[in-house]
């Protein structure tokens, strides 16, 4: 059998010879034990392992896209599973200072994906939605602040990757806490780092219906956006025609993975069944690309869930409906209901269901950069297009130090990319 050498730091280095694993001494300096830098590379020949639509030599960041893909993948099961007994009994559902929800999926999601980065990249910092100050405070008069760290202790541990048995509560809140807001500080170079959603949609997730929500995950390299990954696990294969191909769109069956990487195109298929399961099989994967539709009115529109449409400066020019089998004239257009979170529109547009996501910017709500990273890759690999409202490009580093927050002029509008000067005009013309 011929030796297998993979694209790994020195001291991580795995060979594969005559049916055995050899595992090279770890320096010195490194607190690993030889079972946890077992697992480590373990875990990285998984991820080179996970199969992808595209070889490496077309994608320089191959490797860290299907780590992504693969933690990903246990993301979603996490949250499957953790949905399934959600209200089963005990406290899962805090308030976070902004009035919204989070849950023990949002926190393990968040500490599991921040585990295997950390293992595999340490030296790349994490931009996360979450931070462990609301569970060390939360009710710390009685018992169910413990009850709710045990829960998302025990929904990690059964997915993280075995590279060490000695797991601790508190390892989990610092993964945790690794992506919260006073975890790296930036300077206004460009920086490369991982931006984290555990859950977008988080309200949709709570109320145990088919609404929408997705784990998402982007690497930024240098100031650019590079590789995405979107899991989505309740999305159904009632899609709207692919037109570029006329087949249905990406994905089919429930649950999607939506990957994509600078240069190489977005791509889609179903979710794996059970945690860590791959396949390297070809065809498993479609390639997502945007409508093609040109004609503004007759073009498929969304919006956030907690603005109207009469918030949109489209609406002076646009009546709205939301019958799709309704005949419309050119003073209406037709507002789709694809409910919570940003990511699940970016998602629906970037595989052909919709044709525009507009969002309205507001002086009382910040726009997180966790809601729109991972979403413009997947958009613009698609054939889409992405600007604020005067058509400059999101700017992700405009929050210098801590890169959590986006300004963009007026809000944010996503498009196939064949109505975006027309829209940016319309929105510029009516904008007050």
């Amino acid at each position: 059998m011929p030796l297998l050498h993979l694209s790994l730091p020195p001291h991580r280095l795995l060979v594969a010879g005559r049916g055995r694993l050899y595992f090279p001494p770890a320096p010195r300096h490194t607190r690993l034990s030889f079972r946890a830098a077992a697992g480590d590379a373990a875990m990285s020949v998984a991820a080179e392992a996970y199969g992808l639509p595209f070889p490496p030599e077309r994608a320089s960041h191959h490797r860290e896209l299907a780590a992504a893909v693969a933690v990903v993948e246990r993301a979603c099961r996490l949250c499957v599973d953790v949905k399934r007994s959600l209200f089963s009994g005990g406290k899962s559902i805090l308030e976070k200072n902004d009035q919204t929800p989070v849950t023990i999926a949002d926190f393990g999601v968040q500490a599991l994906v921040s585990l295997e980065l950390q293992r595999l990249f340490p030296s790349i910092p994490l931009v996360a939605e979450e931070d462990s100050a609301s569970l060390r405070s939360s009710n710390a008069d009685d018992d169910s602040s413990d009850v709710l760290v045990e829960s998302i202790f025990s929904a990690v541990s059964d997915k993280v990757s075995k590279s060490s048995s000695l797991l601790t509560q508190n390892d989990v809140l610092r993964a945790i806490d690794r992506g919260g807001k006073d975890a790296v500080s930036f300077d206004s170079n460009p920086a490369t780092y991982w931006v984290l959603d555990p859950i977008d949609g988080t309200k949709g997730f709570l109320r145990g219906d088919d609404a929408l929500y997705v784990v998402g995950l982007a690497l930024v390299v240098n100031g650019k956006v590079t590789v995405g990954v979107m899991g989505c696990p309740n999305w159904t294969n009632d899609t709207i025609p692919n037109e570029k191909d006329g087949s249905a769109a990406a994905c089919n069956g429930r649950g999607i993975l939506m990957v994509s990487h600078l240069g190489s195109g977005t791509w889609s298929r179903r979710l794996s069944s059970e945690i860590g399961q791959s396949t390297t099989a070809p065809d498993i994967w479609k390639r997502c690309f945007v409508d093609t539709c040109s004609v503004v009115h007759m073009a498929r529109y969304c919006i956030p869930d907690s603005q109207t449409w009469d918030m949109i400066p489209l609406s002076v020019l646009f009546n709205s409906t939301t019958g799709e089998s309704d005949p419309r004239n050119e003073n209406e257009i037709l507002l789709l209901s694809v409910f919570c979170g940003s990511l699940c529109k970016y998602l629906t547009v970037a595989s052909g269901r919709a044709s525009v996501f507009v969002l309205r910017a507001r002086p009382t709500t910040q726009i997180k950069s966790w809601d729109h990273a991972v979403g413009v890759i997947c958009v613009q690999e698609a054939g889409g297009q992405i600007s604020d409202w005067s058509g400059k490009p999101l700017d992700l580093a405009a929050d210098l130090t801590s890169r959590r927050i986006i300004y963009p002029s007026g809000g944010v509008l996503v498009t196939n990319g064949a109505l975006h000067d027309k829209l940016v005009e319309m929105i510029s013309a009516n904008y007050k």
